[in-house]
């Protein structure tokens, strides 16, 4: 087998693979909307073809919801399994009016660094991303008729849309999908030019309360000061979430199992990571908030947050209305890290607004999530040849990282198949994933090819010593 002969395929031909996937983004494979639930079948069935020319043996599963992908190729006897994850859904385009271009009919254009984007919704997030790995295989087939290793593949089609489908799934697949580590590739690198592997994402606690004051909206004048406003006592409420002085969120256990991060690793991340300001200034802001003590970077990588992501009541339409309203409504997440539990979190969310609601007002809550945060264990055999790997590509150190973000496929691998996640993506800040213009540098997708050509090899000389 010849690593180089398979990198020499994959830049010969880019520009074929660059068909496939601009052929993959024009399906509008938009998983929330029912109307395009025709369409998350043909990507499904997209994807089984072109898998099915490249030597696995692949199908599309059937679930409550829409269909997900599933495809094997057998490699060297002994050698190690790995199961690959992405997802072939996309979000929605809205607001279509920002699109410099239509969002599924894919563009290759110059963008504002000098580097040529694939522009396209998707592009980024995730099906570029797939066919990094998809392609990374098809050039090794063509080099050597077999892959280095045993892989499998499952694409899913709901990622985008709640995801409800795949803990059942995989549970119900067990011995099918159990492989020595998983591969995902929904993540990004550090920066431009500079490869990571995510050891490290946040859990996710979300919450709905409406706090019910009065039976009926109320004329300020006539009760104003004498009957309780909601979105006072809400607001008081909320403000009691954090220490003023600290930033320390005051839930009842909060920190219980948020783990401390080695002096030795906060200090590299300040090395290998931007600045305070420099990390704030791409939205208009240059002083951290949260908790004293931490830096913005290692606020989103390795603590955990509390978030109010919306609040209403009262008139909110144009003009001025003096009414004191009857009920008023927060959202509220919180960011998970290490061993907290997202339950004990959710319950100590409710005492904390029980705890402050006077005897006449009543709380009501929704819930909207929950998940653990999942760590990447430094021993992982699997983790070193991968970096390696990495930094042999792009010829920069790869660095070991977090994410603020919470990828729930990650423990759900962890609880239904007993398996670690490598997630080594192609990403990069600027790429608009979710908002109108959504893009993919040309360069990330071409080396990402390299990149899972140099790691699939690598990771099956684990079992050659």
């Amino acid at each position: 087998m010849t690593e180089q002969a398979a990198l020499d395929l994959a830049d010969k031909g880019l520009d074929d693979s660059l068909n496939r996937l601009f052929d993959l983004l024009r399906i509008p494979s938009i998983s929330t909307q029912p109307d395009h639930a025709p369409d998350c079948r043909k990507a499904a069935e997209w994807l089984v073809k072109e898998l099915g020319e490249i030597g696995f043996e692949a199908s599309t599963r059937e679930t409550p919801g829409h269909p997900m992908v599933v495809a094997h190729a057998k490699g060297p006897e002994g050698s190690p399994h790995v199961l690959f994850y992405g997802h072939y859904d996309v979000q929605p385009v809205d607001p279509l009016n920002l699109w410099t271009s239509a969002p599924f009919e894919p563009v290759l254009v110059k963008g504002p660094t000098g580097e040529m984007e694939i522009t396209a919704r998707g592009a980024a997030d995730d099906k570029g991303q797939v066919m990094t790995f998809v392609e990374a295989c098809r050039a090794l087939r063509a080099a050597d008729g077999t892959l280095p290793l045993s892989v499998t593949m499952l694409i899913e089609g709901e990622e985008e849309s709640g995801g409800v489908n795949l803990m059942p799934f995989l549970k119900a697949n067990r011995n099918e999908l159990k492989a020595d580590v998983a591969l995902i590739c929904d993540t990004g690198m550090l920066g431009r030019g500079m490869p990571a592997i995510t050891t490290m994402l946040r859990g996710m606690v979300g919450e709905e309360v409406t706090i019910t004051c009065a039976n009926r909206d109320l004329h300020s004048g006539m009760y104003g000061n004498a009957a309780r406003n909601p979105i006072q006592l809400l607001c008081d409420i909320l403000s009691d979430l954090r220490d003023g002085a600290t930033g320390r969120v005051t839930l009842q256990g909060f920190y219980e199992g948020v783990p401390v991060i080695p002096e030795e690793t906060r200090a590299l991340w300040r090395k290998i990571g931007p600045t305070d300001a420099d990390g704030l200034a791409p939205v208009g802001l240059s002083l951290p908030a949260g908790e004293i003590g931490y830096t913005a970077l290692e606020q989103t990588w390795c603590r955990p947050s509390c978030e109010i992501n919306g609040i209403s009541g009262g008139y909110e339409d144009k003009g001025f209305k003096t009414v004191l309203p009857s009920k008023a409504m927060a959202k509220v997440s919180f960011r998970l890290v290490g061993n907290q539990n997202p339950e004990a979190i959710r319950a100590a969310f409710r005492a904390h607004v029980e705890t402050r609601l006077p005897a006449d007002c009543k709380a009501e809550f929704t819930a909207h999530g929950g998940s653990r945060a999942s760590i990447v264990s430094a021993d992982m055999p699997f983790l070193p040849p991968a970096l390696k790997a990495l930094e042999e590509e792009w010829q920069h150190p790869a660095a070991v990282i977090g994410c603020g973000g919470s990828i729930p496929v990650v423990t759900e691998v962890q609880e239904a198949l007993g398996m670690d996640s490598l997630l080594i993506g192609f990403g990069l800040e600027d790429d608009r994933v979710h908002s109108p213009n959504e893009k993919y540098d040309l360069s990330c997708f071409h080396k990402g090819m390299r990149s899972w050509i140099r790691v699939l090899y690598a990771l099956a000389a684990q079992n050659k010593h």
